[in-house]
């Protein structure tokens, strides 16, 4: 009011039992769970540069790009001024950023580096170091990882199809990241996306309406002329994408470039952006290909075979970074609790939120093991057919568990948090929105148990291979061997479609307490294998620890600045 002077001691706005924030963390070196998955995997050794990186990604500068990429999600331009076809999308500097920086350490290839090098097979460590900076990175900003997965993930199919691969491969393997908006000839580097799902079958791709007509000559390699509708395309502006539609031989799968070999755009019309839940920062699109060309990978008729190479590498991407959104959910209710102060002791203090926040780091832990196991199992299975197994058997189960357990924790861990977890000036309320997307992206559960389903009657000693693997692992444990003992019975019986997710979760939850019995502190193992395995039916957290040691948990869960 005028007239009245305004001095310091009226004023309210002093900040005290509030958290710092949460950034300038090492990703890396504050998690003792990952650190522990790593070493199991036999790459130990890699901790100085895995080091390097968590410093990077949970630097203030790495999580304000992530905020500015989706506080700015990106934006469609279908003409330009005078009416002409643009399809185009823009995106803001610090999503290009985050891009940057994810192709830098080889996010998007670094698994396929042996093939620059005409080595025979996967250099060690190279699926599992690529699964812990994955991990790490999601943390900084999930929504970018989509291209970057899907780039990674194109490379076994791409493979099937040896001329179209040799011409991108070299774009693929750079470390260059190239955002410009022309033929791959002329760039430095390349990301490939796909459109799969059309609106009439989502799923159930063999619905799908697009047609393929050869252009010239018919057969693997050769240009089709393809007319349809894709309902989700994710990172439009990728510069190439692999499409199943219908060619007279049946459902095929193509590479369809943004760019034909003349240098003309190819005749992709996107129609809009997807206003999704989440993944704000990543352009989901619907698009028409109005006569686009595409060339065939194989042969007429072995789409949904071909493709499924791709899926699958998506598939172990989903697991992974679902388990590093849920690091990154406990890690910032624990880094609130740590200083939060309430009836005159901190949050972490008081019994009933340690058992909470105690029985949520299990669960992490046990993600955490069991994503970076699949990683291994991806590097393996070339030269080792048990680690084949373990791949065929454990992609889906582990897709299913780790991607289904993600939304819960993030609620709770919001939750954590008061109020101050559900307004957007925070990483919760993103990344609870996030969460729930993996779980429904590339095989939303039921697919992932019908999955398993079709490994029992197809290939089941790959699943009796898993299962002996298992039973040697459960070994001495009471526990453990009673619920290997229920799977060997479950699947002896015949599994049906109505006891798939009984099924699914059961190994997932077994195979789980086994890795963290072999790999992880004994008050951690005993805490999950007592509650997922050998307790009674629980509904939310802090409700099935019973009497484990939290504070060690805690202690071990907790991430230091």
């Amino acid at each position: 009011m005028e007239g009245i002077p305004v001095h310091s001691s009226f004023s309210t706005h002093e900040i005290t039992n509030q958290s710092p924030s949460f950034c300038d963390i090492n990703l890396f070196l504050s998690d003792a769970a990952l650190q522990s998955a790593i070493a199991a995997e036999g790459a130990a050794h890699e901790t100085e540069e895995l080091a390097r990186f968590g410093q990077k990604a949970g630097s203030a500068q790495a999580f304000e790009a992530g905020r500015l990429a989706n506080e700015n999600p990106p934006k469609l331009r279908r003409f330009d001024e005078k009416g002409f076809p643009l399809d185009t999308v823009e995106f803001h500097a610090a999503y290009h950023d985050c891009m940057a920086m994810s192709f830098a350490v080889g996010l998007h290839c670094s698994p396929w580096d042996y093939l620059g090098a005409a080595e025979s097979g996967p250099r060690p460590g190279a699926h599992v170091m690529r699964a812990a900076r994955l991990y790490m990175m999601t943390q900084m900003e999930p929504g970018h990882v989509c291209p970057v997965t899907m780039t990674n993930a194109a490379v076994p199919t791409l493979l099937l199809q040896p001329d179209l691969a040799t011409s991108l491969l070299p774009k693929i393997l750079s470390r260059t990241y190239d955002k410009a908006f022309r033929p791959w000839p002329q760039k430095e580097s390349v990301s490939i996306g796909m459109g799969l799902t059309e609106k009439q079958g989502g799923t159930d791709v063999r619905a799908n309406a697009s047609t393929a007509i050869a252009a010239v000559n018919a057969g693997a390699g050769q240009e089709y002329i393809l007319t349809g509708h894709k309902w989700f395309m994710s990172a439009p502006m990728s510069d190439a994408f692999l499409m199943l539609a219908q060619a007279p031989g049946g459902l095929s799968c193509f590479l369809v470039p943004r760019f034909l070999p003349d240098g003309s755009i190819n005749a992709l019309r996107l129609q809009r952006l997807k206003n999704k839940l989440g993944n704000h920062s990543n352009a989901s699109s619907e698009v028409e290909l109005q006569g686009a060309s595409g060339w065939l990978i194989g042969e007429e008729g072995r789409g949904i075979a071909n493709i499924i190479e791709m899926v699958t590498m998506t598939r172990l991407d989903c697991a992974v970074a679902s388990a590093g959104q849920m690091r990154l959910a406990l890690a910032v209710a624990l880094h609130h609790c740590h200083y939060r102060y309430v009836f005159q002791k901190r949050l972490v203090d008081q019994p009933m939120m340690a058992a909470v926040l105690a029985d949520m780091a299990i669960d992490v832990e046990a993600a955490t093991v069991l994503a970076v196991r699949l990683a291994g199992a991806f590097e393996r299975a070339w030269m080792d057919p048990h680690e084949a197994a373990w791949r065929r058997v454990m992609t889906p189960v582990t897709k299913y568990w780790v991607c289904k357990m993600a939304p819960a924790l993030g609620f709770e861990a919001m939750e954590c948090l008061g109020g101050n977890g559900y307004v957007e000036d925070g990483l919760a309320a993103r990344l609870y929105r996030e969460l729930p997307l993996n779980a429904i992206w590339e095989g939303s559960g039921n697919v992932m148990c019908l999955d398993l389903l079709r490994v029992l009657q197809r290939t089941p000693e790959a699943v009796w291979t898993v299962m002996a693997v298992l039973k040697e692992s459960s070994a001495g444990d009471a526990v453990l061997s009673a619920s290997v003992a229920r799977l060997e019975t479950l699947m002896r019986g015949s599994a049906q479609e109505g006891d798939a997710r009984t099924l699914v979760e059961t190994l997932a939850r077994t195979a789980a307490g086994c890795l963290l019995r072999q790999s992880s502190p004994d008050f951690v193992a005993d805490a999950f294998i007592a509650s997922r395995l050998g307790g009674e039916f629980r509904h939310t957290y802090g409700t099935g620890v019973g009497k484990a040691g939290h504070r060690e948990i805690l202690e071990r869960a907790r991430p230091l600045q």
